[in-house]
This record gives C-alpha cells, sequence and structure tokens, in this order.
C-alpha cells in the first residue's frame, strides 16, 4: 500500500516542471517587400515553369540521386533514433532474466565449513528465473523536456534536408541555365565568325584585284582571330558547367555529357513561386524552419538542465523464482519478490549545475540571435533576387532592340563597303558592336532566368514547414 502511494505522489510530481513552456520567436517585418515584381502562387515542381523538358529530367535525377540529399536523409534516421531514445527514457525498464549454477563449497571457507558441520551439502544447482522493471520518475520534467528538445532536433533535421534539396535542385537548375547561356555565347561567336571569315574572303579578293591593301586584309584577319580566341574560354566553361550538372545528379563527370551537349535555347525566366508576404518566409523557408526549430531544442534543454536542481526518484522491483531443481523452480516456496525505491539529489557539486544551466541559456540565447540573423538575411536575399529579376528583363528588353538594330546596321555597312561607299573600319565597328550587344544578351537572358531560380529559392521553393 505504502508503495502504491509512493507511485502515485510521484506521478502526480512528475507533472511539475522547472521551465516555461517554449515560445516560437518573432521578428517584426514589413507586409510585403520592397520590390514589386508578379509572384506565382507555390509549387512544388517549380522548375517546371521554366518548360524545358530535359531540364525536368535533370531535376529528377538530382533529387534521386544527389549524395548530398541522400546524406541529409542519414541525418534524419539519425535524429529519429534519439527522439525515439528520449521518449522511451520516460517509461519503465523490464528486464527478464535466467540463470543455472552449479556450485561446491570448500571446507576451507566459513560458509562451507558451517555447511559440513550443519550437515548441508557441499554440492548443489541453484537454478532462477524473473524479471526485474526500473522506473525513473520524471518529477521535475527534466525528462520530457528531453524529450521535447529531441523532437524539435528531429523537426530540424527534417527541415534540414528539405533545404538540402531544394538548394541542390536549385544549384542544377542554376548549372543548366548557364550551360545554355554559354552555349548561346558560344553560337553567337561562331556566327559572328562565320560572317567575319566571309568579309575576309571578300577582302582577299579585293586585295587580289589591286582594290583594297594589305592592311585592310590584316587588320579584318586580326579582327577574326579576337572572335576564334574567345571560343576555348566559352568551350571550358561548357564543360565545367557540364561536370558540374553530373556531379549532383551522383555521377562521374562526363556521364550525361552527350545529352547535354547539344545546344538549346535558354529557357524563359518564369515568375518565381512562393509567398509576397515576408513573414512566411519563416513558415516556408526550410532553412528558417530548421532555425526555429534549433531555438525550440535549446529553449527545451534549459529545462533539462534546471531539473538538476531538483531530485530525482527511481523505482524498481523483481520478481521471479529460485530453486535447486528444475522441478521445484515454477513453486509458490520458489517465489522471490523484491521492491524499491531510490532518491537522488545533488545537493552541493561545486556549482556544477549552475554552470550547467548557465551553458543551456547561452545556447538558447545564441539560437534565437543567430534564428533572426537567418531571417534577415533571408529577406534580404528575396529582395536582391526580386531586384535581379525585374533589372533583368529590362535589360534583356534593351538588349533585344538594340541588337535588332545592330544588326540592320551591319547589314548596311556591309552593303556600303562593298560598293565602295564606307571604309573597312566601319564594317568592323558594326561587327563588332553587333557581337558584343548579341552576346550581352545571351548573358542577360541566363541571368535573367538565375534570378528567377535564386527568387525561387529565396522564397522557399515548393516547400512549406514540417
Amino acid at each position: 500500500m505504502r508503495f502504491t502511494l509512493l507511485l502515485l505522489g510521484a506521478t502526480a510530481l512528475s507533472a511539475c516542471t522547472p521551465s516555461p513552456d517554449y515560445r516560437p520567436p518573432r521578428v517584426a517585418l514589413t507586409a510585403a517587400f520592397a520590390t514589386a515584381t508578379p509572384i506565382a502562387p507555390a509549387d512544388a515542381a517549380w522548375w517546371q515553369g521554366f518548360g524545358d523538358p530535359l531540364l525536368d529530367r535533370v531535376v529528377a535525377r538530382v533529387q534521386a540521386q544527389n549524395l548530398d540529399i541522400a546524406a541529409g536523409g542519414a541525418r534524419i534516421d539519425q535524429a529519429r533514433g534519439a527522439a525515439q531514445g528520449a521518449g522511451a527514457a520516460l517509461l519503465p525498464t523490464v528486464e527478464a532474466s535466467a540463470s543455472a549454477d552449479a556450485n561446491r563449497q570448500s571446507r576451507r571457507t566459513p560458509i562451507g565449513g558451517a555447511s559440513a558441520s550443519l550437515g548441508f551439502p557441499r554440492n548443489y544447482e541453484l537454478y532462477q528465473a524473473g524479471a526485474s522493471a526500473s522506473w525513473e520518475i520524471d518529477l521535475f520534467g527534466g525528462l520530457r523536456r528531453g524529450r521535447e528538445a529531441a523532437r524539435a532536433d528531429l523537426a530540424g533535421s527534417v527541415a534540414d534536408a528539405d533545404a538540402v534539396r531544394l538548394s541542390m535542385t536549385a544549384e542544377a537548375v542554376d548549372a543548366y541555365l548557364q550551360l545554355r547561356g554559354l552555349q548561346a555565347r558560344l553560337g553567337v561567336a561562331e556566327r559572328q565568325l562565320a560572317v567575319r571569315r566571309d568579309l575576309v574572303g571578300l577582302i582577299r579578293q579585293r586585295v587580289a584585284q589591286g582594290i583594297t591593301a594589305d592592311r585592310e586584309l590584316n587588320r579584318a584577319l586580326g579582327e577574326q582571330q579576337g572572335i576564334e580566341a574567345d571560343l576555348p574560354r566559352l568551350r571550358a566553361g561548357i564543360a565545367a558547367q557540364m561536370n558540374r550538372l553530373d556531379i549532383l545528379m551522383g555521377a562521374q563527370a562526363g556521364t550525361y555529357r552527350a545529352e547535354l551537349a547539344p545546344a538549346a535555347a535558354i529557357p524563359r525566366a518564369p515568375d518565381p513561386s512562393g509567398s509576397a508576404v515576408p513573414a512566411d518566409l519563416m513558415r516556408r523557408r526550410p532553412d528558417l524552419v530548421a532555425a526555429e526549430r534549433r531555438v525550440a531544442a535549446a529553449d527545451a534543454r534549459i529545462g533539462v538542465a534546471l531539473a538538476g536542481y531538483y531530485p530525482h526518484l527511481s523505482l524498481g522491483g523483481l520478481i521471479g523464482f529460485a530453486g535447486t531443481t528444475t522441478g521445484s523452480l515454477f513453486t509458490g516456496g520458489a517465489l522471490q519478490a523484491q521492491g524499491g525505491a531510490g532518491l537522488r539529489w545533488r545537493l552541493f557539486d561545486f556549482g556544477k549545475v549552475d554552470a550547467e544551466v548557465t551553458q543551456a541559456r547561452g545556447r538558447s540565447a545564441e539560437a534565437l540571435v543567430v534564428y533572426r540573423g537567418t531571417v534577415l538575411r533571408a529577406t534580404a536575399e528575396v529582395e536582391t533576387a526580386l531586384v535581379r529579376l525585374v533589372q533583368g528583363r529590362a535589360e534583356v528588353a534593351s538588349l533585344t532592340e538594340q541588337v535588332a538594330v545592330l544588326r540592320r546596321a551591319r547589314g548596311q555597312a556591309q552593303s556600303a563597303y562593298e560598293s565602295g561607299a564606307v571604309a573597312l573600319v566601319d564594317v568592323l565597328d558594326a561587327d563588332r558592336a553587333l557581337l558584343e550587344a548579341s552576346d550581352r544578351l545571351a548573358a542577360a537572358e541566363a541571368d535573367t532566368a538565375r534570378a528567377s531560380v535564386a527568387a525561387i529559392r529565396a522564397l522557399g521553393g515548393g516547400y512549406a514547414s514540417v
């Protein structure tokens, strides 16, 4: 009866906790982003907005084969095991045991001598079987706070894995867009080189006819060689981006080169998907969710440390059977039982608990500051990406018009040169201006598409809170 009352009292006390319940931190943010641009509803498959089937296949491989994503999944398993262990610490532990011993007592020992003088057998066998149980009563919530911390760590690990998946997906799309941009720039240079070679051929004819001086041929050849010198740099950049994509897809460099090598148009930049409300970042961006869960875990561990100030009560008991023969083992006379309670209280430890509490509070304060800083940097990333997207689209529109005008001007200069109305330098200047503008246009189209990816990534992609 007394043992039952002790158990009930301990259970009632276990509802007590030495620390307040966790409250999620708040960061004051504006009602809208400063940069006004259309933001589409969140889409888990946001990369499909680029309308490129090959890009879709690349992303599918990245999400299935990327090693960083696989490592994130393994970290989730570790955190899940830790959370299960922390939950199990609140429950009793029950163990079963059995043994069989053969004994022979020496007459030279006190027990052996006494047994011989009293006529007890010196040789005997002992058989035992039973179960024991132990339970640490969570009087002041330390174990429950530990469970809360482990669960918060698990949620943080899941959010971290989502952040890695988003990051690797965005990296793959960015690499693909850079690849297409470099291929487009290479195509511009190769087309301009073909035009320049035609011009050199025309000048050779004019030199042979005595119409044009050798210096014009040399100048045209120098301009042609300048374009040729740019091609290796562009080709090296293309190879680097294909290798980058192979690694992101979890394959050896060169594995998918044949599939990626054929040039294709730069995908258009879609409107970013997400939420136009800055406060939603804390719910949508997986890295912010992970940072907030770390705050929760650190806060719960303050309770774990505070529980060190209070007593720890443990209950234990066993029930079993013991006998010298197997036939009499499971009889009423062989029954044995034991129960008890233990109290452990750190009354004097030279400030060790104080130090543990101070450390826990410091870690909680650090996690909170890191979280707030992460939120602010996230808003800056969104604003920067949106500005880049808006200005990139404006640049593309202007360069598109410029290239159209310069293409007409170049054709006019070529015709005028063939008729002798203008000098070669006018044709070369028109060529150079068209090449520079066309190259800038291809780079701007790729950068604008990349800015869309950066905005989608900054807005949290298609991921919501765990």
